[in-house]
């Protein structure tokens, strides 16, 4: 069953003959949160603007909620909700009025109940009658997301929504996201936070160089392609890894005084044991051992590199 918004074989060739997107298809499932992960210039955002009507594809389709993007574009858009990475809002108007004038846009009655609701669950109620001049970048960004919830869209996208602001903020927001998928709003997010996207997405989804290299469940993803380090912290520092322990690709740590191991948890041998074995064999001293997860950053850098 195809999910809220569907994207089939998506092609974006822009004038020049750049290819911005290359056969994308992505089905994004009702009421999960999706982290879309790529670097800079990986098409994350032509992405979202063609899904939101706002770049013309070259060929392919999109659909969202069951309506085509080109032939249903009111039905389609009336669903989605977007909050872009550029702050673009006037200046001299309140931020009431500013969200206000976005809900009547789409066709929606006035409604100063919902739109307080919204105010206060983003802390913006007390700045209802500020004008957005007189905001922090912070704030802004908090108007923005006002903005994209005040029409009531079953899907939002956030393409960077955390740039640019300061740690307590972005925990603010991270927590606004949590509470939007618990009503039941569809979340595809893009972000070069990484940790962010380990911490709240249900699935990831890896773009490089206009391509989808994967989208999987990010418990799955880190069970499947995550690997485990190591490290063993030693009695007196090496210069060098001893030949009798060559095979084990070991790396030497800061300072010399530890050994590095990577290993496959899912292997069905992890020769740790065998390892530690030749280690005493060598004459090395253990002093301590400790292991570590990898993270969804090494995964995707990884995925990354093999993709140049």
């Amino acid at each position: 069953m195809a999910g809220i918004v569907s994207v089939n074989q998506l092609v974006k060739t822009y004038d020049g003959g750049f290819q911005a997107l290359k056969s994308v298809s992505l089905d994004i499932e009702d009421g999960e949160i999706l982290a879309l992960l790529g670097p800079n210039g990986a098409g994350k955002t032509t992405l979202i603007s063609v899904i939101c009507g706002m770049v013309n594809p070259t060929s392919g389709t999109v659909s969202v909620g069951g309506h085509d993007i080109i032939t249903d574009f009111r039905a389609a858009r009336q669903l989605i909700g977007l909050v872009p990475q550029e702050i673009n809002l006037e200046p001299f108007e309140k931020v009431i009025n500013t969200v206000r004038f976005t809900r009547g846009l789409f066709g929606k009655p006035r409604d100063d109940a919902m739109l307080e609701k919204i105010l206060r669950q983003l802390s913006l109620w007390d700045k209802k009658d500020s004008r957005i001049m007189e905001l922090s970048g912070g704030m802004k960004r908090r108007v923005l997301i006002a903005k994209a919830l005040s029409h009531e869209p079953r899907v939002l996208f956030l393409d960077e929504p955390t740039a640019g602001v300061d740690v307590e903020l972005r925990k603010d927001m991270w927590e606004i996201v949590r509470d939007l998928k618990e009503d039941g709003v569809t979340i595809i997010l893009t972000t070069h936070y990484i940790e962010e996207a380990e911490a709240i997405a249900d699935r990831v989804g890896v773009i490089s160089k206009g391509e989808i290299l994967l989208v999987k469940e990010k418990a799955a993803l880190m069970a499947q392609m995550g690997r485990k380090e190591l490290e063993i912290e030693l009695q007196s520092p090496l210069t060098e890894v001893p030949a009798a322990l060559a095979d084990y690709a070991l790396c030497v740590g800061d300072s010399g005084r530890s050994l590095i191991y990577s290993y496959d948890t899912s292997a069905e041998r992890t020769g740790i044991t065998k390892l530690l074995s030749d280690l005493a064999a060598a004459g090395l001293v253990m002093k301590d051992v400790a292991t570590r997860q990898s993270s969804l950053e090494d995964i995707f850098v990884g995925l990354v590199e093999d993709a140049q």
